[in-house]
């Protein structure tokens, strides 16, 4: 079930020359378009919006209009039938009394309308997240796919903000501290830990300036208007 509108412009069968109007045409009733094959007309809605207070500075009330209306159908279409709603609404309420009636009484026009003003598309978030509590980087509301040790490169260096890295501490602190005496062969050279840092820039997508490079002497991250760090109180390694 659904409701349709009533075009109030009657038409004619040339527009494009003025003729006198007939008595017909004066007296033409509107007529329902929208009305979808297959379905018809079963009785209209007619949404009056009139708060109380309105309806007394006119001299009569909502009940009484009510009853007019009902007596005037009776007397034109004594067989149809009748049923009277009150909208209500919060006191204080904007909005015009017709828009407010057809809202409460779900009009579907009325409810799409409401909605595309009222209900705007989420925003997606933007930026980089750097969590370090949880290990992980969100890019653009997306988790990056980094591995353990492309996150710990770039959490090293986000915890010693501001200062440039070379790449023998990179090796130092990230490789060659938790090897054991026959693990010389898993430790990178320097030019390995270049090409570390291109696939964890790659990974980075349009946030790769994070991580700069300083030629000639290794890697730094500066705080960015992009980028959040969440953190459990873990203060730089370089400051006591």
């Amino acid at each position: 079930m659904s409701i349709a509108s009533i075009d109030r412009t009657p038409t004619t069968a040339d527009s494009s020359r003025p003729s006198e109007p007939t008595p017909s045409s004066r007296n033409a009733a509107p007529r329902l378009r929208a009305v979808p094959h297959g379905a018809e007309a079963r009785g209209f809605v007619l949404y009056v919006g009139l708060d109380e207070t309105k309806a007394i500075d006119s001299g009569t009330d909502l009940s009484a209009l009510v009853e007019k209306l009902r007596a005037v159908i009776a007397e034109y279409a004594p067989a149809a039938q009748t049923h009277a709603a009150v909208a209500l609404a919060p006191i204080g309420a904007g909005g015009r009394d017709v828009d407010v009636v057809r809202l409460a009484l779900q009009d579907p026009a009325a409810l799409a309308r409401h909605r595309q003003v009222e209900e705007p598309a989420p925003k997606r978030a933007s930026g980089v997240i750097i969590d370090i509590s949880r290990k992980r980087v969100i890019l653009d509301g997306d988790a990056a796919a980094l591995t353990f040790k492309e996150f710990e490169l770039l959490q090293y260096l986000v915890l010693r903000e501001g200062r440039t890295i070379d790449r023998s501490e990179i090796i130092a602190s990230l490789w060659a501290a938790g090897a054991g005496p026959t693990a010389d062969d898993d430790i990178p050279n320097e030019r390995t830990i270049d090409v570390h840092v291109r696939r964890l820039r790659s990974k980075l997508g349009d946030y790769e300036d994070i991580v700069r490079t300083v030629r000639g002497v290794g890697y730094r991250f500066d705080r960015h208007a992009d980028v959040a760090i969440h953190q459990a109180s873990t203060p730089s390694p370089d400051f006591f």
